[in-house]
């Protein structure tokens, strides 16, 4: 498995960090995991609902020091 992708979208508010999310699952190959980094206490919420109704897989979603860490793994 390659190495997680990191996007570091902390200090852009929503919808910036899923839109950053969405461009890099486009990139990416079905089972590599990206990993949002985001200031914005709404992307916790709004890129779980996201990868849901799209159908790929939330492997994690924390805070720590402020920022919100939302970890994707591409499913299809």
């Amino acid at each position: 498995m390659s190495e997680k992708k990191v996007i570091d979208a902390r200090g852009t508010f929503c919808p910036g960090p899923l839109m950053e999310l969405i461009a890099g699952i486009k990139q990416s190959e079905v089972g590599e995991e990206l990993e949002v980094l985001s200031s914005d206490e709404g992307s916790a919420k709004d890129i779980p609902e996201w990868v849901n109704k799209v159908g790929h897989d939330l492997v994690d979603n924390f805070e720590s020091d402020g920022v919100w860490h939302v970890v994707v793994r591409k499913a299809k």
